[in-house]
């Protein structure tokens, strides 16, 4: 690996202010100095970049222009901040960042006075800014509020609602700038498309505009027909006639990558007040070959070589993650059943449906990032005849919770949902940990809900979850096991709501949801302990847990979830009735937020590592 790298422009900015106060031709240098220092901290402590690289000329233009932090911007989706953290004042701690007690992964509000919001997930922008711009104008403030929107965040439902919303409110001022690092919109930028961009963002275009309306008030048959006239002249050059409807005044395409035009149209922009909707065009990865290249495998990468993109690995045995696990059991089952249908909210690489997105094309959706959608995709789907199946993060599923009511439980239809990232993810901090889906999910009729402890017992869950024809969860964790040798038949499955005992032992019963199970192992050899792998959180095996309370003397509870609200408490309530005698410990995620930190660290801080439940068994006595 290379060494630090020099960077003497950028030394010397501490803050936006400092950034201001650079002559305009100095840009293009600081964007350069910015996206090498970028590729070079994010190589040595992993993180997201391809993100981030797209957005170096913008988030500069930014800065520039923009009065930071009196005016407001709004990074969404976060994983795009890294530049905007590095013009803050955070450019030596970015070597910290998702790192215990370092950077947050995303942007977190507080963090520094430029981050009034946090963005850790997707298509929220464009509804804070519009609060803050509402919020501005009542508080007569002439301060302007940015939101960038990027990454395919404008997929998502909430996004369209904010800029439904912000058609609606009078005087009011709001710049939603779309960096388009996909080409979702438009698929080149011309130079006639640049030229009339330049024109759109002039205050004297809008001028002449608002004027003519006026001028035109009186005759509403001919300002109607100018009216249609502009929208068809702009509709056949521009891409922005949905914005235009929507009440914004469309700007673009424009090269996101000239930050001395971006700075020119901004400054304009700015000027001009009222809804205006900019649309930045840019390339996920640029400037860095491998990632302009891939820029989905180098969307989030682990540690790697600078000068080659190699990732740098470090495997000595044989394992697998539940993820890559998942995506071989549904091409497993979709080699000989045609009615499934694998579905995912933009996360196909991280779910592990890669292969089967290739493999099936015409079986697998991916709907963006629209986690409601998916869930009223999928009951149309499963009363159409089809056999859906879900693969969604525990943390996005929040945004889903409507849809596992109304959309799947409430109907009793036969659909799968995968939630992967269950329990601690790491280094994505507060807004990706999956602490509250055990909670939130248990409370529902018809759901069934498993905990898978291995990979064979992932493969045996889906068997089961598929075959019940009704609504089931499979829940495991960001993790990688130990690959088995025993190969499970996608006929085998398991009963509901039976738990397996894997050691039977004297005193203690350890009652474990998840993949914690296999991490204690050696512990209940040492202590002659009965281990028991609960495998389903709803329905409980209520009798093996009274069974448990008649011959042993505690019992302790273990998920990898929070403790209020979590399966443990309705352990408790059967033990304790079955046995008020039986001493009864419930071991979880705290009632707190949960920062950055390696997967391991954090659960360590969280008491659910084999050396915290041995110091509660000696503290037990046993």
């Amino acid at each position: 690996m290379t060494d630090l790298i020099s960077t003497p422009l950028l030394d010397k900015i501490h803050s936006p202010k400092d950034l201001r106060e650079l002559d305009e031709s100095d840009l293009p240098r600081v964007c350069s100095e910015i996206r090498e220092y970028v590729i070079d901290s994010v190589s040595r402590t992993a993180g997201h970049l391809a993100s981030g690289l797209a957005v170096v000329e913008l988030t500069t233009a930014l800065h520039y222009v923009f009065n930071t932090p009196d005016d407001k911007i709004i990074f969404d989706v976060g994983h795009q901040s890294y530049p905007h953290k590095i013009l803050t004042g955070h450019k030596e701690e970015l070597k910290t960042i998702r790192k215990k007690d370092g950077l947050h992964a995303f942007v977190y509000r507080g963090e520094t006075e430029y981050d009034v919001l946090t963005t850790g997930h997707a298509s929220t922008s464009v509804g804070s800014a519009l609060g803050l711009a509402v919020a501005n104008r009542n508080r007569h403030s002439e301060n302007k509020v940015v939101a960038v929107i990027g990454d395919g965040a404008l997929s998502g439902g909430a996004a369209y609602e904010g800029l439904n919303c912000a058609g609606s409110v009078k005087d009011v001022d709001l710049i939603v700038i779309l960096n388009d690092n996909e080409m979702s919109i438009s698929e080149n930028v011309g130079s006639v498309a640049s030229y009339l961009s330049s024109i759109l963002a002039s205050p004297y275009y809008v001028k002449l505009i608002n004027g003519g309306k006026k001028v035109l008030e009186k005759l509403p048959a001919i300002q109607q027909l100018a009216l249609k006239a502009q929208e068809h002249v702009k509709g056949m050059v521009m891409p922005g006639t949905l914005f235009e409807e929507l009440g914004f005044n469309y700007i673009g395409p424009i090269d996101g990558h000239d930050v001395n035009n971006l700075v020119s149209i901004l400054h304009n922009v700015k000027k001009i007040g009222g809804l205006q909707f900019v649309h930045v065009v840019t390339k996920k990865g640029k400037g860095y070959e491998p990632a302009e290249n891939n820029p989905t495998l180098y969307h989030g990468v682990p540690v790697f070589d600078p000068d080659t993109g190699e990732f740098i690995k470090c495997e000595n045995r044989k394992v697998c993650s539940f993820s890559d696990n998942f995506g071989k059991w549904l091409c497993d089952r979709a080699f000989s059943d045609d009615k499934l249908v694998g579905i995912t909210p933009a996360m196909p690489v991280g779910s592990g449906m890669v292969s089967f997105s290739k493999e099936y094309p015409q079986q697998f959706f991916d709907v963006g990032i629209a986690e409601q959608h998916a869930f009223i995709f999928a009951s149309g789907l499963a009363a159409g005849g089809m056999h859906p199946v879900i693969a969604i993060y525990s943390t996005f599923l929040q945004r889903a919770y409507d849809g596992l009511i109304h959309d799947l439980a409430i109907q009793n239809l036969p659909v799968v949902v995968a939630i992967d990232r269950g329990g601690i993810v790491g280094p994505d901090g507060p807004t990706h940990q999956g602490m509250f889906d055990i909670a939130f999910m248990r409370c529902i009729p018809n759901l069934i809900i498993m905990t898978p402890s291995s990979l064979n017992e992932q493969y045996l869950l889906l068997n089961t979850a598929y075959k019940s024809m009704k609504p089931c969860v499979v829940r495991y964790e960001r993790a990688s096991l130990d690959v088995e040798e025993e190969k499970i038949p996608l006929s085998a499955t398991v009963e509901i709501g039976r738990a397996k005992v894997l050691r039977q032992g004297k005193k203690v019963a350890l009652c474990c949801f998840g993949s914690i199970v296999s991490k204690l192992k050696d512990l209940s050899d040492r202590y002659d302990l009965t281990l028991v792998d609960m495998r389903f959180v709803k329905p409980l095996d209520v009798e093996l847990l009274k069974e448990l309370a008649k011959t042993h003397e505690a019992v302790i509870s273990i998920e990898e979830g929070v403790v209020q609200g979590g399966i443990g408490q309705e352990v408790y309530f059967t033990v304790k009735q079955a046995n008020e005698k039986v001493r009864v410990e419930l071991l979880g995620l705290k009632d707190e937020f949960i920062m950055e930190g390696s997967r391991d660290e954090l659960l360590s801080e969280q008491g659910l590592d084999a050396a915290s439940v041995e110091k509660l068994l000696l503290d037990i006595g046993i």
